[in-house]
């Protein structure tokens, strides 16, 4: 069986699997032996290929996403065929940008650093985590792992889901939960029911000084809402994601009150290829033996 793979790394991960790695990332001319390719790997970074490229595949069976995000992908799939996604890799790298971008928020740590530039020693009395209500919209790897962040900091978490089991709360629940929240956090999966889900109603139920942070995707969230909550002193924010994106020169998110944005690298530390690698072998061994797939979408 052959395995399309974007790397020599994800390639040797394969040793010992009876399957012929073909390493090819959709970024040069298609190699051959991709008529043989039951199982695919894209490139993390590269967004769907186009219909015809997964017209070279005809026994494609498996794709197996290096990233949490799915939903450009979903019109693509031919029927038939299982897409999975990369739960697993980048959740406690994301989940703790959150969490850092969420402190900084409270700490008041971009006002602090500019006191430094300043060489002024200004103590002042900031937030914190301790005591307060945090409301994580997503239970999945990134959400579960906020939540119990957030928790032995001594918040209080509620997580909401899709669907409501143990300790979780669906997405009904959310409007009467804002006005007690005293920070939001997006990390929900993107899709036509999560579009545009913080709007400008929902930033309005938050309270005066609460934080949202997102580090979901940027369409979640109305900019032009939250532009105007940033504005007027309202609300503070950090955005990992954004809508537009890349947020072009000149936006006035960039200079907006109470915001820290950073350019989506939730993902993006020192390790994510070993973690992918470690997720693809398993994958290719449970699909040789007939078993389980993991993380499919």
């Amino acid at each position: 069986m052959a395995v399309c793979v974007p790397s020599d790394l994800i390639a040797s991960a394969l040793d010992g699997l009876a399957v012929e790695p073909i390493v090819w990332g959709g970024e040069s001319e298609p190699p051959a032996g991709l008529d043989r390719v039951e199982f695919l790997v894209p490139r993390y970074t590269a967004g769907p290929p186009p219909v015809d490229a997964l017209a070279l595949l005809p026994r494609l069976r498996v794709v197996q996403l290096l990233s949490a995000g799915y939903e450009t992908w979903l019109p693509l799939i031919p029927s038939g065929v299982v897409l999975c996604n990369g739960r697993g890799i980048h959740g406690a790298s994301t989940a703790e940008l959150a969490v850092g971008g969420l402190i900084s928020l409270l700490r008041q740590l971009p006002g602090f650093y500019d006191e430094q530039r300043a060489g002024r020693w200004q103590r002042r009395r900031t937030d914190s985590l301790d005591g307060r209500r945090v409301l994580v919209l997503g239970a999945g790897d990134i959400g579960g792992r906020v939540a119990a962040a957030v928790t032995a900091l001594g918040a209080e978490a509620t997580v909401i889901a899709r669907t409501a089991r143990d300790g979780v709360r669906t997405l009904e629940d959310v409007d009467g939960l804002l006005a007690g929240s005293h920070a939001v956090v997006v990390a929900l999966p993107y899709s036509e029911r999560t579009h545009r889900l913080v709007d400008r109603d929902f930033l309005a139920r938050m309270p005066d000084g609460a934080c949202l942070v997102n580090v979901a995707r940027g369409a979640i969230v109305d900019t032009d809402a939250l532009l105007a909550e940033l504005e007027r002193g309202r609300l503070r924010a950090f955005l990992d994601v954004t809508d537009p994106e890349p947020l072009p020169e000149g936006h006035p998110l960039w200079s907006a009150p109470n915001v820290l944005i950073t350019p989506h690298v939730g993902g993006g530390t020192h390790g994510w290829e070993e973690r992918s690698a470690r997720l693809v072998h398993d994958q290719v061994a449970r699909y040789l033996a007939d078993e389980p797939l993991r993380n499919v979408v």
